[in-house]
């Protein structure tokens, strides 16, 4: 059964940094798209934050973390990060990783119907 697990949530001030991590056990991982979206407390769906394709290409951010957001990926450890920095209020929620193998998104990577695996989540709280 593949897993994917995400770490590195917690409380963080405004203006603070926080990395998270995605490690997975996707056997094709190289050659899957990986993504992170996010879901707000009392928020009714998931939104797209970034996601990554094979080889680290291509990348692709939602407008409001851009700039503050960088999502990579390390084939070798099957893993996939999201450095977060500046980080405000509105960016509190709970994180979840997302994988699609065979698939390297070019469009539709922002839609949560377009990926298989999922992670449980880790919440992130920013405090102002």
């Amino acid at each position: 059964q593949v897993q994917v697990v995400e770490s590195g949530g917690g409380l963080v001030q405004a203006g603070g940094s926080l990395t998270l991590s995605c490690t997975t056990s996707i056997p094709t991982f190289s050659t899957s798209t990986m993504a992170w979206f996010r879901q707000a407390p009392g928020g009714s769906g998931r939104e797209f934050v970034s996601s990554v394709g094979w080889n680290s290409y291509p990348i692709f951010y939602l407008g409001s973390v851009k700039d503050r957001f960088t999502i990579s990926r390390d084939n070798a450890q099957s893993t996939v990060y999201l450095r977060m920095s500046n980080l405000k209020p509105e960016d509190t929620a709970t994180y979840y990783c997302a994988g699609q193998p065979g698939v390297n998104y070019y469009g539709n990577y922002d839609n949560v119907d377009a990926y298989e695996y999922w992670g449980q989540g880790t919440q992130v709280t920013v405090s102002s």
